[in-house]
């Protein structure tokens, strides 16, 4: 292209756009549809302007400053109509709002579609929680950053346990203001137990209290997690047996499973605990009335699933909180929420829990 057709081209492009842009723009009812319009004409790449700016390249030196003159005044008269029509769209849009008839507060609200719900972890905790609340259990809270005495030492934890190595539980480093390593060991609470411990330190006997809340270990794979959550619950009161935790415990079944959901109790170990006791329930995804249907993924064919520990408050715990072991025994109970609504919701891993896929999570 000449010089002479370069410069004869950009005057018949500024002389075509002409006042069109005004007429597009006061054409427009909304800012969107304003905004629409200023982008056909100065859009970067497909702009009616922007087209007729790029051939300012084949413009000579010397009469690019006059044609670009010209160019800029345009652009400054279209900025100038744009900037104008935005100030009274918006005038507009206030005067009509001001005109317009007064919100009724009174008025039912609109409820937006894809409206969200609780976690199903934490409306498999709310069930549990109201459960033990409907049979007189308190329910108290506790912190989740703990010290070693209450999470380990007044739990009768013997000092080589191995859930205290440096490798089994999350450690937390306290410092002073001056930076300085405070004295004692702080924590991650790897159970709820210590809600256990600071409330029989500092209640009276007869107590019921349960709790729940995250706990942290170093555990990872389909069935755990380093995080989850878990309700703690303990009675302490004169003449307390084990037949009062069999009885607290079948009556927490039949409140989850429905009534005659059967339990079992298998002797075990714990620390804290003496003597101490898995507690199964009978499948609740069997059809045959002894739980033993044929290629059963959940109780493996056995027609149980282990569901929580138990067992009556060792009486070293006892004296730790300063309650008398000759005249008070009582009994404790925990378990993991995820396990309960893995069970409830038929939940293969535990780790779809925490990945928090709204296609997942919407199904519950």
């Amino acid at each position: 292209m000449s010089v002479s057709d370069a410069v004869f081209a950009i005057d018949r492009g500024l002389a075509e756009l002409g006042d069109a842009f005004r007429s597009a723009f006061a054409a427009a009812k909304d800012e969107q549809a304003l905004r629409d319009a200023h982008a056909e004409l100065l859009g970067k790449k497909k702009g009616a302007l922007t087209r007729v700016m790029a051939l300012m390249r084949d413009v000579a030196a010397s009469e690019r400053p006059a044609a670009g003159a010209k160019v800029n005044d345009f652009k400054e008269q279209v900025e100038a109509a744009f900037e104008a029509r935005l100030r009274d769209l918006a005038v507009a849009r206030r005067s009509a709002d001001l005109r317009g008839r007064p919100f009724d507060l009174t008025l039912p609200g609109r409820v937006p579609e894809g409206r969200g719900h609780l976690h199903p972890v934490l409306q498999t905790r709310d069930d549990l929680l109201r459960i033990f609340r409907d049979l007189g259990f308190d329910i108290v809270s506790g912190p989740e950053v703990e010290l070693e005495e209450n999470n380990f030492t007044k739990l009768a934890f013997p000092p080589d346990h191995p859930a205290t190595d440096m490798q089994d539980t999350f450690w937390v480093g306290v410092h002073g203001p001056d930076g300085a390593q405070r004295d004692g060991r702080v924590l991650l609470r790897t159970h709820t137990s210590n809600t256990q411990i600071r409330v029989m330190s500092s209640r009276k006997p007869p107590m019921a209290v349960v709790s729940a809340g995250p706990v942290y270990r170093r555990d990872d794979d389909l069935t755990h997690s380093p995080m989850f959550h878990q309700i703690e619950g303990f009675v302490v009161d004169e003449g307390v047996s084990m037949a009062d935790l069999k009885g607290v415990l079948a009556a927490f079944a039949e409140g989850l499973y429905g009534p005659g959901t059967r339990i079992r109790f298998r002797p075990s170990y714990f620390p804290f605990v003496e003597p101490g006791a898995e507690v199964d329930i009978g499948c609740v995804f069997c059809s045959e009335a002894d739980g033993s249907r044929a290629r059963c993924r959940v109780c493996k064919q056995t027609g149980w699933v282990e569901v929580l520990g138990c067992g009556m408050i060792h009486p070293e715990v006892l004296e730790h909180c300063n309650i008398d072991r000759t005249r008070y025994g009582g009994f404790a109970f925990g378990f993991g929420i995820e396990r309960i609504a893995m069970l409830r919701y038929g939940i293969p891993s535990i780790k779809l829990l925490f990945e928090n896929d709204p296609r997942f999570l919407s199904q519950f």
